[in-house]
């Protein structure tokens, strides 16, 4: 396996050299004046081109005009001739970025009352889609059920949104389940054969949940069909066994993928350096990372944003310096998630001082400082047992033009929870309080995890989340418990957060 690592670049570096010569284009235009029309098809893809920007044009307008001072549907019929099917589809997408999954369905109803409306699989797939995606199971599969009735048969792009909507669930059990058997289901249908998406959307969740003897038994039906894996197939899979820690598992699809003559690429190189990174294999991820040198691909900021973060996670930090060197040596930039990663890396490495000087170097750059940059300072802080340090940031954030983000209260609150700092805990309540942050179950839920954790100095590095993580899912990150202790513990936390004045 290991000589495999090795050979990943010349396995990149192998692209065909046949090609057959052929005359210039302007003699061979001449002496084939029906082969001479470039000018025509450029012409074409100029229109269409043109076509597509200005419908994207006239979305971008719609999507500044809908408010709640004004209903959508009034909206919609100012521009009632003007809008086709073509707009309506883009306006799917751009509200379904917004979380706005109801004027989704609002839109979808005023289409179904015009009259140049055909109920069509590619409306519903995508409608199916944007449910799965924010957890509306429920809708989703109310949509499948109307596209039934009013006549469209489903195919293989509606399954498979389908399959996606319900691994969205929170049951993963059942989710799992309901996508076998409409695996199953599609298997059985003429017209619904399962197709390379469909094994790439199941594979990568059955990896997902270490599910290795249906991984391996999707793969087996796929070696059986006439479907062939693609290099997503493989990076899915390597993918999510990676971010479990299954090295074993990983590395026994990277050499599926190499008996099928599946070139890795960027993708590929990169999940395999920050898979090997986060188990400490750094003989393995440094060789991974010569050959990406070797190879045809280059390396990307995250290469080196996850080796950085990975060496400081084992506290080497001449290692992550010379990775930093060597990044700007090549011309890279420094991008904030490099920067968090470096704060990170002094952070678990005892350097808080220098962690401090970057942060403040940030600051007096004048450069625009993240949400999550802050958080980054604020755990590093925390980790190293410096809660009135945390403190006095979070109080100095907005004079440095940081607003805190819920993500922020929810790390010092996770942080004052752990180190039982009781009296930092009522200011921060306080600051909730005055900011308008109303606490959910999920928020004290995973201030659950503090309590019950070990103590700070114990397992704090392995316990902080990635930076470039912090700002957009420590928000949403818990898990529900149904641990009588458990329920007692966020009942103790809702009644002091109730009863604080």
């Amino acid at each position: 396996m290991f000589e495999f690592v090795l050979g990943l670049a010349s396995m990149s570096c192998c692209v065909s050299t046949t090609c057959s010569s052929s005359p210039s284009l302007p003699n061979y235009a001449r002496n084939h004046p029906r082969v001479a029309s470039p000018t025509r098809i450029s012409c074409s893809k100029r229109k269409k081109s043109s076509d597509n920007w200005e419908a994207q044009e006239l979305v971008r307008h719609l999507t500044r005009k809908i408010s709640d001072k004004e209903p959508l549907v009034k909206t919609l019929n100012k521009y009632v001739k003007i809008l086709r099917t073509e707009h309506c589809f883009l306006l799917f997408e751009e509200l379904g970025k917004e979380d706005k999954w109801l004027q989704c369905i609002e839109v979808f109803r005023w289409m179904q009352k015009q009259r140049w409306y055909i109920a069509d699989n590619g409306i519903y797939s995508k409608l199916i889609s944007i449910m799965g995606r924010k957890g509306q199971i429920r809708m989703a599969m109310w949509l499948f059920s109307e596209m039934r009735n009013t006549g469209c048969r489903p195919d293989t792009s509606v399954y498979n949104a389908v399959i996606t909507a319900h691994l969205h669930s929170s049951d993963k059990t059942k989710a799992l389940s309901k996508a076998i058997s409409y695996f199953e289901k599609m298997k059985a249908t003429q017209r619904c054969k399962p197709n390379i998406v469909t094994y790439n959307i199941l594979l990568r969740a059955f990896a997902h949940s270490r599910n290795v003897d249906q991984v391996n038994s999707l793969f087996k039906d796929l070696d059986e069909s006439i479907v062939s894996p693609d290099i997503y197939t493989f990076n899915g899979v390597m993918d999510a066994y990676g971010k479990n820690g299954m090295i074993r598992e990983m590395e026994s699809v990277l050499a599926r993928m190499k008996s099928s003559q599946c070139k890795p690429d960027l993708i590929t190189f990169n999940l395999l350096i920050d898979s090997y990174g986060k188990k400490q294999q750094f003989d393995k991820m440094e060789q991974v990372f010569k050959s990406l040198l070797r190879s045809k691909e280059k390396p990307t900021l995250p290469t080196f944003n996850s080796m950085i973060l990975n060496y400081g996670r084992a506290r080497l930090r001449d290692k992550a310096e010379n990775v930093f060197k060597k990044m700007t040596d090549m011309g890279y930039t420094p991008s904030f998630i490099t920067h968090e990663s470096l704060i990170y890396m002094y952070g678990f490495c005892d350097c808080i001082s220098r962690a401090i000087e970057l942060f403040d170097g940030l600051v007096q750059s004048k450069s625009q400082i993240k949400v999550s940059t802050l958080n980054a300072m604020l755990d590093v802080y925390c980790i190293n047992g410096l809660p009135q340090e945390a403190y006095s940031l979070f109080e100095r954030a907005r004079s440095i033009q940081v607003c805190p983000h819920s993500s922020t209260y929810k790390l010092l609150y996770k942080a004052y929870t752990k180190a039982n700092q009781k009296e930092l805990l009522d200011k921060l309540l306080k600051h909730m309080d005055k900011d308008g942050i109303i606490p959910n179950k999920r928020f004290f839920l995973d201030a659950l995890g503090a309590v019950a954790s070990l103590p700070a100095n114990s397992q704090s590095a392995g316990a902080t989340t990635d930076s470039s993580s912090a700002n957009s899912e420590s928000a949403n990150a818990a898990t529900d418990s149904n641990n009588p202790q458990d329920f007692a513990k966020l009942a103790t936390h809702v009644k002091v957060f109730l009863t604080h004045p």
